[in-house]
């Protein structure tokens, strides 16, 4: 967010994608959901307007109101300052042809992947390392 307009925090339901934007919009930034169906509903009606009123946003589930992406585009291409939109979607978004020329040269794509049962729990154990190296670790225990 440092050196990029746009930051799209990608990856699969219950990952922890909202948890951490929730956490990193503390800092000046607004946070919208579009979980919420007015906000949805506002996204979808007129996202120029929506776009046109934020300096800086979090944008969680950007997936369900594709047509911001247009909009968030447009904003960056008159105001490129770095970490002005963090978005989060589903691993699948970028797939979308309209999603990934929208925003080319102007984002950048990270994915969030949920912890391992290893890193739940605090362990160092990399399953399938230890299953490579002919030990099958148990739970509860460290290889």
């Amino acid at each position: 967010m440092q050196d990029t307009p746009v930051v799209l925090l990608a990856g699969p339901r219950q990952a922890g994608k909202t948890t951490l934007v929730r956490h990193i919009s503390g800092n000046g930034a607004r946070y919208l959901t579009l979980d919420d169906e007015l906000t949805l509903m506002s996204a979808r009606e007129d996202p120029v307007g929506m776009i046109r009123s934020l300096d800086r946003a979090v944008i969680d589930e950007i997936q369900r109101a594709p047509s911001l992406l247009l909009a968030i585009k447009k904003s960056v291409d008159e105001d490129r300052r770095p970490g002005r939109f963090l978005l989060t979607g589903s691993a699948n978004l970028m797939a979308l042809p309209t999603v990934a020329d929208s925003l080319a040269g102007r984002m950048e794509t990270l994915l969030l992947l949920p912890l391992s049962q290893s890193e739940i729990e605090g362990q160092s154990v990399n399953w399938l390392d230890s299953v490579f190296a002919g030990q099958i670790p148990r739970q509860g225990t460290q290889a």
